[in-house]
């Protein structure tokens, strides 16, 4: 073992429901425009595009149910998602493989700075001031995949104060959770510890101080996030 100069910062973890133990995370990994219906309303060709990643940091997770409006901008738009859990990784891993990889699941958000984003892909600058900013990555407890049997079909929506504003089906994936595993293994070692978060549906729109988000993923207990 080392001694470290300074104090070990503590390795971000979910819950995991039914157990007093925790999911420690690695990594997070999102599947951008990964809905045919929500890449229209992004401006882009679904049929077209192959499959992209971006990550944002292991600390950005929160699971307090509360999201602290952030500083600087003001239009934060909300993007429900299933999350992914992997129990172990490798490199090439063949899509007929892919779920031996999988914990279990949850539900998060993958709160974003639009104007932020917008502004940086103007300039052709990475996004991640967007993206992975403090507390952007609220997710609910994970759950077994014992428990839930492969999670492939069924709603996925987003409500905010009630309103129904994300609604899809996780079959609307254009890279089913299997291919998205192959291809990340492609150009990462994934890894035991690492998160997916597998797109979100058309719908996606502004939050403000004092509303409140209910997420829903079938299979799952909803994840309910209050705006501060």
């Amino acid at each position: 073992m080392f001694d470290y100069v300074i104090p070990t910062p503590i390795r971000p973890s979910l819950p995991v429901k039914g157990t007093s133990e925790r999911f420690p995370v690695r990594r997070i990994y999102c599947i951008g425009r990964n809905y045919a219906d929500h890449a229209i309303e992004m401006g882009h060709d679904p049929e077209k595009e192959p499959p992209f990643f971006f990550q944002k940091n292991a600390e950005n997770i929160d699971n307090s149910g509360e999201f602290p409006y952030p500083p600087e901008k003001n239009d934060v738009h909300f993007e429900v998602e299933m999350i992914v859990a992997l129990k172990s990784g490798g490199a090439n891993i063949e899509i007929a493989d892919a779920m031996q990889l999988v914990f279990g699941y949850g539900v998060g958000l993958d709160m974003t700075r639009r104007d932020l984003q917008g502004e940086m892909k103007k300039l052709g600058r990475p996004w991640e001031i967007g993206k992975a900013f403090e507390r952007s990555a609220p997710m609910g407890p994970l759950v077994s995949i014992n428990e839930t049997g492969q999670l492939d079909s069924g709603v996925i929506s987003l409500s905010v104060d009630g309103t129904v504003r994300q609604n899809g089906d996780l079959n609307q994936m254009i890279w089913k959770v299997p291919e998205q595993i192959a291809y990340l293994s492609r150009f990462y070692d994934i890894a035991a510890g690492d998160l997916i978060m597998s797109g979100t549906p058309a719908g996606v729109g502004s939050i403000h101080p004092g509303e409140v988000m209910e997420c829903r993923v079938d299979g799952l207990d909803p994840f309910f996030v209050k705006v501060v």
